[in-house]
């Protein structure tokens, strides 16, 4: 087994800018041996295609997952390749080309709608059009000896599970979420309803089809298993942050928190998406009892379906001490989330093992405390309570919410205690190098075993259906 020192952090292409450093540059650094690494032999011409709607540039969660994913295989030796949309996460942004290779991932974007996610109308549009399109994309391709499917959109694993079937790809679904269960936790689609009754068997089916399914932790693998998924097929890998891209700031020198004009407040922080899945209220009503301190700013940065709710609030209210400012780009994520005293998470309960919050591991990189709101058991509060790095309140508690920031806000150095006890435990657990060394253990495994042989009878039937879409009637190749 390769040695984990020797695991690439962030890879040839995302060597740190000159003069550019971080508290541990120094640490866990190891020399690769000179000649041919034996790993990289291993796996020379094998091939994989990723498939999700977003990838690199867009600055979905998903899609800057993947981005690290697919580039640290192929700095390991992979010829890896993307199938996404070329409609952006951000409705607005400039579409990007339709092919292209970038840090050696070969990018096929297919043509989408992007009407954006604010509405259930338009973000089903831009589902059905990229899916619609991805289909004839993912047969078109060549074959693949591993295909990696993640949750967006929705039951886009079923294209997976076609390859396997006709084209004899190994399938591995990577489980972001879990659908429709979300979707039927938060009320938004009545189980008595055949189309969803047909859409919870159809993506079970594809769970129950796949290879392997990559879940983010314990109370999610539960959920999977509960829907007759193989209990050996189901692989618990948590997704992570980068040290090289996340890592503390000192307040002194934090040029974004400077241009931002604070200087001793506590700053609480909520990053990131704030979706249907997350409870906001309990912040919102913290920011109402300590409207008239002045030391304590909320800090909203991101967007996402709710975002337009708390902006309400603070227009409606005058909360004065409440910020809301876009998302910023990945480069400044170490200095945004270093501008923080303190985070905020949060989940409803019942999304406990349908979502897991992947924000929590950036704020851990960044040596900042996280005060999380949810269920009791769930990754994130499991997590926060083991590491020492936070603390986690219950939904609704919003007098929780006040106690806890007002506690940091009069003893700082407990705030930087939690912090860096959240730093450590990323560092173990949850920094990429670990975690995409766990990828490359399942790849290589799944790769290096036979592959079915392949049904040749889909690249007829797609050479008639491609015209209807507009595509030529190439044939595929295998």
């Amino acid at each position: 087994m390769m040695d984990r020192k020797l695991w690439f952090r962030g890879g040839p292409d995302k060597a740190r800018p000159a003069g550019r450093t971080t508290p541990d540059a120094t640490q866990d650094e190891a020399v690769a041996p000179e000649g041919p690494d034996p790993a990289t032999a291993a796996v020379a011409g094998k091939r994989l295609l990723f498939i999700n709607q977003y990838y690199w540039p867009d600055h979905a969660s998903t899609a800057q997952h993947l981005t690290d994913l697919a580039e640290s295989l192929a700095a390991r030796g992979f010829e890896c390749h993307v199938l996404c949309s070329q409609s952006r996460y951000k409705p607005g942004d400039p579409a990007p080309s339709a092919f292209e290779i970038h840090n050696g991932v070969q990018i096929h974007r297919v043509p989408a709608t992007s009407m954006g996610r604010r509405t259930t109308l338009g973000r089903m549009t831009d589902y059905l059009s990229f899916y619609a399109r991805a289909v004839i994309k993912a047969v078109r391709l060549p074959r693949f000896d591993a295909v990696v499917t993640l949750t967006t959109p929705p039951i886009i694993g079923l294209v997976g599970t076609m390859l396997r079937r006709f084209k004899g790809s190994t399938h591995v679904c990577w489980s972001m979420d879990l659908h429709p269960d979300a979707s039927l936790a938060l009320k938004r689609m009545s189980p008595r309803n055949p189309v969803v009754k047909g859409l919870a068997w159809l993506s079970d089916f594809v769970l129950r089809q796949a290879d392997r399914v990559v879940v983010l932790g314990p109370y999610m693998a539960d959920r999977v298993l509960m829907k007759r998924v193989r209990p050996d097929r189901v692989t618990t890998i948590p997704v992570w942050s980068r040290r090289d891209e996340v890592y503390p700031v000192p307040h002194a020198t934090n040029a974004l928190r400077k241009r931002l004009g604070f200087r001793d407040e506590l700053v609480v922080m909520y990053s990131g998406n704030l979706g249907l899945a997350h409870t906001f209220d309990e912040f919102i009503e913290a920011a109402r009892r300590l409207r008239d301190r002045s030391d304590v700013v909320f800090l909203y940065v991101g967007g996402g379906p709710r975002i337009a709710e708390v902006r309400a609030a603070k227009e409606d209210e005058a909360l004065d001490n409440v910020r809301i400012l876009d998302y910023v780009p990945r480069e400044e994520l170490h200095l945004s989330l270093s501008t923080a005293d303190v985070h905020l998470i949060s989940m409803r309960p019942e999304m406990a093992g349908i979502v897991v919050p992947g924000k929590l591991y950036g704020i851990m990189a960044a040596a900042r405390p996280a005060l999380f709101v949810g269920p009791p058991h769930c990754e994130s509060a499991d997590l926060i309570r083991r590491s020492g790095g936070g603390v986690a309140v219950p939904f609704g508690d919003a007098d929780g919410v006040v106690r806890v920031l007002e506690k940091l806000s009069g003893d700082r150095n407990l705030a930087r205690q939690m912090g860096e006890k959240g730093r450590q435990a990323f560092l173990t657990i949850h920094e990429m190098g670990p975690c995409c060394f766990q990828w490359l253990e399942l790849i290589r495994g799944l790769t290096a075993a036979p592959q079915p042989a392949p049904r040749p009878a889909l690249a007829p039937i797609m050479a008639r259906v491609a015209p209807a879409v507009g595509l030529p009637r190439t044939q595929s190749r295998s």
